[in-house]
């Protein structure tokens, strides 16, 4: 009874996203404490950055992004719970 409870509660939460390629989305940030990440630091910076080109579809929830070259040394494959569409 519990895990149908705790599943259908996940549910409601969780939202099935897929994009194609030439799709534009934001990235989300991380805020880790002391860690300057894509040139923002600190307790007010954005949520998400971008908006960011996808090139291709790795698998269902890996997406590649078009980064400029200042984030050549960021990995460019992010999972899809990472991503958000931009409008």
């Amino acid at each position: 009874m519990d895990q149908r409870r705790q599943k259908s509660d996940a549910d409601v939460r969780r939202r099935d996203l897929e994009f194609e390629g030439n799709d534009w989305v934001y990235l989300k940030i991380l805020l880790i404490k002391g860690v300057m990440r894509f040139c923002k630091k600190g307790k007010f910076s954005p949520q998400y950055v971008g908006p960011y080109q996808i090139l291709r579809c790795i698998d269902k929830v890996a997406y590649e992004l078009d980064f400029p070259s200042e984030l050549a040394s960021v990995h460019p494959v992010f999972q899809v719970s990472m991503l958000k569409k931009y409008v």
